[in-house]
């Protein structure tokens, strides 16, 4: 089965839908009918791929990781999208929806951000299209990625800390879609996973499926004309997964998302409604929401994009979880054999690699390798001294 379009009412089967003050559904059906309007449109979908091309870098390569396997005992390919300008997947996404404000007539761009990569996304699009940019960030995120938002300051942005609850990237979310009840006239919230009210999950899927894409093609060339038999990625909101399922969901290609053992909330939560749709949602007894936990900023939330509760709801796609500490082994792993440096949220699916390799011998893997590691370097060297 290919990824379908959600129904009218923007669900997933039973997960979605739009949940979001009175004032904001009519934005939420502006933005629906502005971007079916643009992905339609052959001048649209073609500046955006110049973009892709010649200033993001794509497409990203596909790198056969040899000594990964060789002491793994399966065949690992890496979809490179740390080699993508600002470091990860997120330009992909950010770029088609800043196009999209700017078709709309939007100058303002509203943002949020944990690990600070959609954040340092936003920022350089709004840079680059001359727009304002603000971007809203769990004050604990800050301290933890200190240089990502000296990235966005220099850049033009505005980062505000959210200081409320956790101080992570659910307040975070919490500031900018306040933000966007109050300036929707002039501003567009660039939302930076597949979740929110419809029709964000389906719109930033649909922008993330060149990542599945270019895999589907560069492993068809790499194989022989075959699929990998596992295509894995990390999980918080769900982006860089989804994008790379979006490629494989019609193969015989096992899916695997990774989410942190503190934050799984496919794994351990129960379907409830947040930031604006019902989906999957580590909660309480009385329906209130438990924090989320994970040695990466960018996966420290507690619930999940919808049409990912969907597919693991019919059974396409499974969702294991990894620990800090398998985290940082396999963070150290992929460094030490490969020479590539693995942001911490990808290094949650090398960790399940890692951990099943028994599981997985003999067969080929695909992960998702979402982002660069520099931005967690500093935090590594204190875990690791």
């Amino acid at each position: 089965m290919a990824l379908p379009e959600p129904s009218a009412s923007g669900r997933f089967g039973e997960f979605g839908g739009r949940y979001v003050p009175e004032t904001l559904v009519p934005a939420c059906q502006e933005l629906e009918e502005a971007f079916r309007a643009a992905w339609a449109d052959p001048a649209f979908r073609a500046e955006l791929d110049d973009l892709l091309h010649h200033y993001a870098g794509r497409p990203s390569p596909l790198t056969d990781c040899r000594r990964l396997s060789e002491e793994l005992g399966l065949r690992v390919l890496l979809k490179r999208e740390d080699l993508n300008h600002t470091g990860s997947h997120k330009i992909n996404n950010v770029l088609g929806q800043a196009l999209l404000a700017r078709r709309m007539g939007k100058t303002r761009l509203v943002a949020e951000t944990g690990a600070g990569q959609h954040g340092v996304a936003t920022a350089t699009a709004a840079a680059l299209l001359g727009m304002e940019c603000m971007v809203y960030m769990g004050e604990v995120d800050m301290g933890r990625q200190a240089l990502n938002v000296f990235r966005m300051r220099l850049l033009g942005a505005e980062v505000v800390p959210a200081t409320s609850g956790s101080r992570t990237l659910k307040d975070a979310v919490n500031e900018a879609m306040r933000d966007w009840v109050a300036t929707v006239e002039d501003s567009h919230y660039c939302l930076g996973s597949v979740m929110g009210p419809h029709p964000y999950p389906w719109m930033v899927r649909e922008l993330h499926t060149v990542i599945g894409d270019e895999a589907r093609a560069q492993c068809s060339e790499v194989l022989d004309g075959g699929v990998p038999d596992v295509v894995t990625a990390c999980v918080g909101g769900g982006s860089n997964a989804i994008g790379i399922f979006s490629g494989f969901a019609d193969t015989a290609a096992e899916l695997v998302g990774v989410e942190p053992a503190g934050g799984a909330a496919v794994g351990r939560g129960v379907p409830g409604v947040v930031h604006g749709m019902k989906s999957y949602l580590m909660q309480d007894e009385f329906g209130q929401v438990q924090e989320a936990h994970s040695i990466s900023a960018g996966l420290d939330y507690p619930g999940v994009g919808p049409e990912h509760s969907h597919l693991a709801a019919i059974g396409r796609a499974r969702y294991e979880q990894v620990t800090d500490a398998e985290v940082i082994d396999a963070f150290q792993l992929l460094s030490r054999t490969e020479g590539i440096i693995p942001a911490l949220e990808p290094a949650h699916a090398l960790a399940w690699v890692s951990r099943d390799r028994a599981a997985l011998a003999g067969r080929t893997v695909l992960v998702n390798l979402s982002g660069r590691g520099d931005k967690d370097v500093a935090q590594m060297m204190e875990i690791l001294g």
